[in-house]
């Protein structure tokens, strides 16, 4: 079989190194049904090795069509999904050639508004959409529109595998789940009760991170045991409710992964109760207002789900699908950064000058 790159490879080039019709090819590079995710991801592969170009109408779409993308995030927690917009903005800004207008919307938070947002916003406007989605349940009628004309939507910072999308970027959040319980398992010798305070279970990110979390802890720690699992809702109120009703119930609790950005109001809850530094304490992610609480110790590690990385991708899968038409990579999974104490002078650059370029893995 000869796979030698040549420099104008096309359909028929990649068909034939695959030993797979022309069709199969042309379904799996433009994310198309009727093609499984292995031939898919083989297809893809291939055409990157081949150095496969599309035909002179993606060269056209470029010279003569401004495109329009709609970018919906949540407006809780903002110390995370700015980073989110700012990734988005800062790739748009390294684009040259295409002329691209972003639009930004928001809803309340992840699970609570995100259809209307879409529906207010005329979507149909839009070339391609990208956007954190919720409730599966809730989106399935208006994402069913979406894929009848063919929208092209790049799901940022959480999947919902039931939804049809072109592609999904997140951190791998079982990995994230089950990091935590192992740096709970390492810090904590003696059993003891271990909790998680978490968003919505409904949505696929908190869900796996969840049951990474337990499996890990079930097999890495069985000293400790877990209770159940507390909703937030990444409501700043409920956070600190929660958390002052989990330190009523559990004063003997060992330790508490918190595994949503919505972290302060937890650790208030815990300061203004005794409890933190009595308590061994995973959070998520990284903020100003965080930082402290990691440099006295009071925090043991949080992990770093690169918001502004993920946005940055997210934008420039869906600018080379809609000039090129080559579909991404379905599942995107970016690996979550470990922030201790003795590595946390790396990250306090990173978040103040959102540059995600100096910790990229």
């Amino acid at each position: 079989m000869n796979e030698k790159p040549s420099k104008f490879a096309g359909i028929k080039e990649i068909a034939r190194a695959l030993d797979v019709s022309i069709g199969t090819v042309d379904r799996a590079l433009h994310a198309r049904s009727g093609v499984s995710r292995s031939t898919r991801d083989r297809v893809l592969k291939m055409a990157q090795k081949l150095n496969y170009r599309p035909n002179v109408a993606a060269r056209n779409l470029k010279l003569n069509h401004r495109l329009r993308v709609g970018v919906f995030l949540p407006e809780q927690i903002a110390l995370f999904y700015d980073l989110v917009r700012e990734g988005i903005r800062a790739a748009c800004a390294t684009e040259s050639g295409i002329g691209v207008d972003l639009v930004f919307h928001s809803y309340p938070h992840l699970g609570e508004g995100t259809s209307q947002a879409l529906e207010q916003a005329d979507w149909p406007q839009f070339d391609g959409i990208i956007i954190a989605p919720g409730n599966s349940a809730e989106l399935g009628p208006i994402f069913s529109k979406l894929e009848g004309q063919r929208k092209p939507v790049i799901f940022v910072t959480t999947d919902a595998a039931r939804l049809p999308r072109l592609a999904s970027i997140t951190t791998d959040e079982t990995v994230s789940g089950g990091i935590a319980a192992d740096l709970l398992g390492r810090a904590i010798f003696s059993p003891a009760k271990v909790a998680t305070i978490t968003g919505d279970l409904r949505i696929q990110g908190h869900a796996e991170k969840l049951r990474g979390f337990a499996a890990s802890l079930a097999t890495l720690s069985p000293h400790l045991s877990l209770l159940p699992a507390i909703e937030a809702h990444e409501s700043p109120i409920d956070a600190y409710n929660s958390a002052e009703d989990l330190i009523e119930k559990h004063p003997d609790l060992g330790g508490l992964y918190i595994s949503t950005a919505n972290s302060l109001p937890v650790l208030q809850a815990m300061e203004r109760n005794g409890y933190l530094g009595k308590v061994v304490v995973i959070t998520t992610d990284l903020f100003p207002e965080l930082v402290p609480f990691i440099e006295n110790g009071q925090v043991f590690a949080s992990l770093y789900q690169r918001p502004f990385s993920q946005g940055k991708t997210a934008f420039e899968m869906l600018i080379r699908f809609l000039t090129t038409r080559v579909a991404p990579k379905q599942i995107t999974k970016l690996v979550p950064h470990i922030v201790l104490r003795s590595n946390l002078s790396l990250f306090i650059d990173l978040i103040y000058t959102e540059d995600s370029n100096s910790l990229s893995i």
